[in-house]
């Protein structure tokens, strides 16, 4: 059981990461924070707001918190049960998510992935699981080498991985069948934003036909996006890039960018697969929860 700070602190450090390990760690430790009393709403407003400013660009942790924080208002109920309804969400959803995409990977197939997605391991590890033969190319990922993450926990199961070099990811790419990547947030007109490095590696995938599927809870899509507003793109430290730099050197630190949906060859998310603006709709008809609470 970690506190509240605890967690905020793992975040911002990047020892907890990944959009889905943000928001199960913080839907946790928000359980554990708040008694199970309607008394306790100043407290879970307090401990929300410091756990969304924890990552800017972050919709589903943001989305979760804010179906606990509507449930909570609106009904006065258990906490508890809040959080577990969303904790099961995450679980649930990421286990729907690996089995449709366990059937794009076919035997003898050689997938591409870029930084470190739990969602795409899940679904690499089901492909392993069914007994499918494949390879997989990886990135190492700059500044923090997430990629690195990736090679090792496909290799400790089994699975062949090719690391290399972030500006080898081409040629990864032509090699590649098919590229699956993670998502941390898509606007209303289906673009997806996620790791910095992921639209060059779509641009790559489109000239050379290789098809390139984001992996994603349908709980990523920004709502505020619906009336305008733009999902923040956040930038991090400097020193991540280079600590000791030249004088007059300025350092460029985005920890993600934006992919243009005509990239994407489709969405594999828990309700399904789907091209970027089917999948606002249907989100959008299935969840509409996630926009009650969003202001113009």
């Amino acid at each position: 059981m970690k506190s509240i700070d605890s967690v905020i602190k793992d975040i911002k450090s990047l020892k907890i990461q990944g959009a889905n390990a943000v928001a199960l760690s913080s839907v946790e430790a928000l359980r554990d924070a708040v008694k199970p009393d309607s008394n306790e709403i100043e407290k879970l407003e307090e401990y929300a707001k410091k756990l969304i400013l924890s990552r800017p660009t972050e919709p589903f942790l943001r989305n979760c918190i804010s179906y606990i924080q509507h449930n909570f208002k609106k009904d006065g109920e258990d906490i508890r049960d809040s959080c577990d309804y969303v904790i099961a969400h995450i679980k649930d959803s990421d286990k729907l998510i690996a089995e449709i995409g366990e059937n794009k990977i076919k035997d003898g197939m050689s997938v591409f992935t870029h930084c470190h997605s739990s969602t795409v391991m899940s679904i690499l590890k089901l492909a392993k699981d069914k007994g499918k033969n494949f390879i997989v190319y990886n990135t190492e990922t700059r500044p923090f080498f997430q990629g690195r993450t990736t090679a090792k926990e496909l290799a400790d199961y089994g699975i062949e991985v090719s690391h290399m070099v972030d500006s080898a990811g081409r040629i990864g790419i032509k090699k590649a069948d098919m590229a699956l990547i993670g998502c941390d947030a898509i606007t209303s007109e289906g673009r997806v934003i996620n790791k910095i490095g992921s639209e060059l590696f779509a641009e790559i995938a489109s000239r050379y036909d290789v098809p390139f599927y984001v992996c994603s809870d349908s709980w990523k899509l920004d709502p505020a996006s619906v009336f305008g507003f733009e999902e923040e793109i956040e930038q991090r430290n400097p020193d991540e890039v280079w600590e000791k730099r030249p004088k007059n050197v300025t350092i460029f630190n985005p920890a993600f960018e934006i992919i243009n949906p005509g990239l994407v060859t489709g969405i594999i998310s828990e309700m399904g697969v789907f091209r970027p603006e089917l999948f606002v709709d249907e989100v959008q008809e299935k969840y509409p929860f996630l926009f009650l609470n969003q202001k113009i």
